[in-house]
Formats: structure tokens, C-alpha cells, sequence
């Protein structure tokens, strides 16, 4: 069957003649030498179920699996109506078409539906279109990098390095659940990844401006701590012993106020290129001695370290123990 009558009867409107071929799809072909005579006329194409109209000349524009199907290199399956029946998804058929009617096209915003595209080319033998396919993925690629990095520390070594190598505030988790010297309370879990959460969430909030680093092998259970010009400036510990009657267990806490207090406190050391004194000793809340010279408050107050213990010790009964508020060296 030529191209012209497969045409004539694709835009017939009377039902074919023959009853036999009616009721099921039947193949015609397209003669090469007459692509030029039917350039310009439509073809009704049936991708998957969704319904596209065409030029022969676009069809054939390049050196495609299309250009094989209305050329005469393969024959064409089409239904009663005159349809050409085309096996595929044609969720993405109108974007083939537009690229070969003019050479670009805008592609999709998501990874997947580019993915998505460049399968269809792939099957089209469209290589055009797998390669812009391709570079497009690339650049995702290479524009997905991460919000923030955060370094995980195993060694007291690895730990000195990066904080040495910093010139950023630096703010350290240490969490290390799996120290089961004691049993736990009922809420210590929930409180251990609340303290996780807001660490995640202030690395976030903070990305480029302060250094956050996660330890995970310290003798602690959950402890902050907080470092300026390279020295360690404060320390928010979050666990406690629970004295019960029969055995001690280990309680974690979530002190948010007092991270946060101190994650704004680091940042005043921001963009310090040099130890300021002043600064030094405004943010360590020391009290000075009379019996001290100015040099040596100066050198006590570089060594100090805020220790912030929560709840140190509690206890659920009676015994001598008592209970000790926190307190701060």
C-alpha cells in the first residue's frame, strides 16, 4: 500500500470497505519517492493512547527511527480510523516532535521526567536529543551538591586537625549511644535525638559560618561543645546519673536554650583573626581575683571553659545523696 492511499485513508471519512480488515489494525507502507509529494500533510499518530498530529516532514527531517517508519523502511500499524499505532508512553511524544520540528527544545524541570525523555530518544534512535538529555544530567549533577558537610570525628587527632585548620567557630556533638555503662531512662532516647535534630537543623541554619562537627566515639553519651580561635570555650553536657534503689541509670537531657545561648555566643568570635582579650574575657564570665595580676587573669580566663552540666545528679528516693543543682566551674 502507497503512501498516498495510506493517506486518503487516514483522512477518509467513510469506514473502509472490506469488513474483514475493519475489525483489527492493519500494516501500509510509505514509498521513499513520495515523501516530497506528502511533505506537508498530516499523519495522526496514536503513541500509547495519546493522540498527536504530524508532518511527514518532520517526521522524516532526521535520520531517525521515525524517518524509517514514513520512508518506506518499515511498515506502520494503524487501526480502523486510520490512526498509526505506536507502542510507547507518549507522555513525552509532544517533546520529541518539537525537537525535531526545531532542533532545541526547553526540557523538564525534574530529573526523572529528563531521564524520562532521553529513554524515549534512546528508543527513537534520536541521539540529538540523548545528548542534550545527558548534558542536562550532568549539570544537575554537578549543581547537587550538599547543603553543608559535616565531618565525623573518630580520633582526638582528627578532632585537634580540623579544629586547628578552621578559622570559623567551630560547635561539636559528641553522642554515643551504644555506651551502655548504665541503664537508660524511658525519655533519654527521645531526648538524645532531639539533641541530634537541633544539632542537623542549627547546622543548617549556621552553614558557612560555623564549623559543626559530630563525635561519635567519646566517652560521653551527649555533650556540646563549643570552640572559638581555636580554643574550647564552652561545654554543655547533657547526661546525668539517675541514683534509683536498685542500680544507676544514665539520663540525657535537652537543655535548647542553653545550646542555642551558646551557639550565639561562638559566633561573636566569627570573624576574629586574632585572640582578643577583651572578647576573651567578656564571654567567659569569670570574676577576677585581687591577689592576681592582670597577665595571669588574662591566661586563667584563656584557659577556662564554661562547663555546663544539666541536672548532675538526681535522685528517687531518700538517701543522703540528695540532689545538686548545676553548676559551672
Amino acid at each position: 500500500m502507497s503512501g498516498e492511499t495510506c493517506l486518503a485513508q487516514f483522512h477518509s471519512s467513510g469506514a473502509p470497505s472490506s469488513p474483514a480488515i475493519n475489525n483489527k489494525p492493519r500494516t501500509c507502507s510509505y514509498s521513499g519517492s513520495s515523501i516530497g509529494r506528502l511533505g506537508n500533510k498530516y499523519v495522526r499518530l496514536n503513541v500509547g493512547g495519546s493522540l498527536y498530529f504530524a508532518t511527514v516532514q518532520v517526521l522524516t527531517r532526521q535520520d531517525t527511527m521515525l524517518k524509517a517508519m514514513f520512508s518506506g523502511r518499515m511498515e506502520v500499524l494503524t487501526d480502523k480510523e486510520g490512526w498509526v499505532l505506536i507502542d510507547r508512553c507518549g507522555k513525552h511524544f509532544g517533546t520529541i516532535l518539537n525537537y525535531l520540528r526545531d532542533a532545541s527544545i526547553v526540557l523538564p524541570n525534574s530529573r526523572q521526567e529528563i531521564q524520562e525523555l532521553m529513554a524515549e530518544a534512546k528508543y527513537y534512535l534520536i541521539q540529538g536529543l540523548v545528548d542534550i538529555c545527558q548534558t542536562a544530567l550532568q549539570e544537575k549533577n554537578d549543581i547537587y551538591n550538599p547543603v553543608c558537610i559535616i565531618p565525623i570525628v573518630t580520633s582526638l587527632k582528627e578532632e585537634e586537625s580540623l579544629i586547628e585548620a578552621c578559622t570559623k567557630p567551630v560547635v561539636k556533638l559528641l553522642y554515643n549511644r551504644s555506651n551502655n555503662k548504665y541503664s537508660y531512662t524511658s525519655n533519654s532516647d527521645d531526648n538524645l535525638l532531639k539533641n541530634i535534630e537541633l544539632f542537623d537543623k542549627l547546622s543548617l541554619r549556621f552553614n558557612g559560618r560555623v564549623l559543626f562537627i559530630k563525635d561519635v566515639i567519646g566517652d560521653e553519651i551527649c555533650c556540646w561543645s563549643f570552640y572559638g580561635q581555636g580554643r574550647k570555650l564552652a561545654e554543655v553536657c547533657c547526661t546525668s546519673i539517675v541514683y534509683t534503689t536498685e542500680k544507676k541509670q544514665t539520663k540525657v537531657e535537652f537543655p535548647e536554650a542553653r545550646i542555642y545561648e551558646e551557639t550565639l555566643n561562638v559566633m561573636l568570635y566569627e570573624t576574629q583573626r586574632i585572640p582578643d582579650n577583651s572578647l576573651l574575657e567578656a564571654t567567659s564570665r569569670g570574676t577576677h581575683r585581687g591577689s592576681q595580676s592582670e597577665d595571669d587573669e588574662v591566661l586563667e580566663l584563656r584557659d577556662r571553659v564554661r562547663r555546663i552540666h544539666i541536672k548532675r545528679y538526681s535522685t528517687y528516693d531518700d538517701r543522703s545523696l540528695g540532689h545538686q543543682p548545676g553548676h559551672r566551674d
